[in-house]
């Protein structure tokens, strides 16, 4: 599976059962965790995620409500007896306030905490054989980053009744998707496309964090299968979009069509506001495949 589950869809100040941001990504058997605003914790459990499974941790940028629920989680996870590496992708100066807090509580973890600046990426933060993650700078008050995760899938998928067909050893079949052709014992070679089908494209998410609207990322994020874009404002308050480095429903919406994405979800949304149906409204006369970020459900990419 390769989905999204909403944590916190609110801007600062946590309102009206709404949490500061953060995201579960599943991707095949792993756990991503993007942004850890407070409510992190309880959210995980609320929505029955195992703080186990997370390895990987990315945080877009330090204003609190997109980390200050990550010393308690970390914390936790070293109470609850977690044996296995944690890596955290973050801006540089986040390490030392990890480390004073652990110190002046006198925490030793029982695993090994990688720190990774994100400063030092250009492009590839993680390379995993099944994913890959790329980071890309957007307009804050802050430094602050975009994630593009992205799942690897060979070019070709094994045809099974082909390969049995002509007696094709299970050794090669890894040659074979990457669109290699077989020659057998007696030296006669066997087409690929006799032998695979093509396979699908691979899907994408794109994570716009905290940003002002910025046309030219469009073609960073261009052709993802799914798109989160922070909303904080209506259209109508696009000055104080402006001034406060965020953005608004019509210029999320804009961007999505720009980047001919699939689908637009949309957060981070001003706690001046009580209900959000306003926010589709705006947003799906530009980009109709738009939907509200809502807490607890899971996206598909």
């Amino acid at each position: 599976m390769f989905g999204v589950t909403i944590l916190g869809n609110n801007s600062a100040l946590p309102a009206y059962d709404r949490h500061p941001t953060a995201q579960i990504v599943t991707i095949g058997d792993q756990l991503i965790l993007i942004d850890c605003g407070e409510g992190t914790q309880t959210q995980l459990a609320k929505y029955k995620i195992r703080r186990s499974k997370i390895n990987h941790i990315l945080i877009s940028h330090l204003h609190g409500d997109h980390y200050f629920g990550l010393p308690g989680l970390i914390t936790s996870m070293g109470l609850l007896g977690r044996q296995n590496d944690l890596h955290l992708y973050a801006p540089a100066a986040l390490e030392n306030i990890i480390q004073l807090q652990l110190k002046a509580g006198s925490t030793d973890l029982p695993f090994q905490l990688h720190f990774h600046a994100l400063e030092n990426f250009e492009n590839i933060l993680i390379d995993d054989p099944k994913f890959s993650v790329k980071l890309f700078p957007v307009e804050h008050r802050i430094p602050c980053w975009g994630f593009i995760i992205k799942e690897k899938r060979m070019p070709r998928k094994i045809n099974k009744e082909a390969v049995i067909a002509y007696h094709i050893p299970a050794a090669y079949y890894e040659a074979l998707q990457k669109g290699e052709d077989y020659t057998n014992k007696e030296g006669t070679v066997i087409a690929n496309e006799l032998l695979t089908n093509p396979n699908k494209p691979a899907k994408s998410y794109a994570y716009c964090a905290d940003t002002r609207y910025t046309p030219e990322n469009a073609i960073v994020c261009e052709g993802a299968s799914l798109l989160y874009h922070e909303t904080t404002y209506l259209q109508n308050c696009e000055h104080k979009a402006l001034v406060r480095y965020h953005s608004t429903t019509i210029q999320a919406a804009t961007f999505a069509a720009k980047a001919q994405v699939k689908k637009l979800i949309i957060g981070h949304f001003s706690s001046k506001y009580e209900q959000l149906e306003e926010f589709l409204k705006e947003t799906q006369p530009i980009f109709p495949n738009t939907d509200l970020a809502i807490e607890g459900v899971t996206y598909l990419v």
